[in-house]
């Protein structure tokens, strides 16, 4: 079923890849990285116009994931995913916050689970959509410039990458985020003392 819905959709080309990318931020079950890889494998010198459209259509999607988790609540999620990506999901978000976004974007939890999930919990839409269009960008320009620097060699390289590129981007996420954490304290500390002297 995954193969013949893949094949369906690349006889679509640019436009099969333009239709998976937004749904995979809504409801699709199958990632679009498997299509993104197929395409870029027949024509790699269309690699980065792929990833484009590809990444494009995934943020015009994923505020329709986002009002969808609002007004339906994680009872979608349960009927169109596996249970173990939600629950995974959302442990992050109660662990790491807004990180989770950015994490959940290089992660093979399918990231209609976070876009579904930011809705649920009201996590603020601007947000979801500015960590979305960082992660994502990173996630589609790496297939489509390997594709087109390497062409059709780049398959072999493409999965051993997606694991650098989240054993690599993790860690800097997590520290970016601690440091605006502590930096949000200091000014709150500062503003605080202010007003103590001020009154007194």
């Amino acid at each position: 079923m995954v193969q013949n819905t893949l094949d369906f959709l690349m006889e679509y080309g640019i436009w099969g890849i333009v239709i998976h990318s937004f749904a995979d931020a809504i409801i699709f079950p199958i990632p679009v990285f498997f299509l993104q890889v197929s395409l870029s494998m027949i024509d790699p010198s269309s690699a980065l116009w792929i990833a484009t459209f590809g990444y494009f259509a995934c943020l015009l999607g994923t505020p329709v994931g986002y009002f969808l988790g609002k007004f339906l609540g994680k009872s979608i999620l349960y009927k169109i995913l596996k249970k173990e990506w939600i629950d995974s999901a959302t442990a992050m978000f109660q662990k790491k916050g807004e990180a989770a976004i950015f994490v959940g974007s290089f992660t093979p939890i399918p990231f209609k689970v976070f876009t579904i999930l930011s809705g649920c919990l009201n996590f603020p839409l601007w947000k979801l959509i500015g960590y979305a269009a960082i992660g994502r960008a990173v996630k589609f320009y790496v297939v489509g410039f390997l594709f087109y620097f390497y062409g059709r060699m780049a398959e072999s390289m493409v999965d051993d990458v997606s694991l650098y590129i989240f054993l690599i981007m993790i860690p800097i996420v997590l520290v970016g985020f601690l440091l605006k954490r502590k930096y949000n304290k200091s000014r709150q500390l500062k503003e605080l003392s202010k007003q103590t002297s001020s009154d007194s």
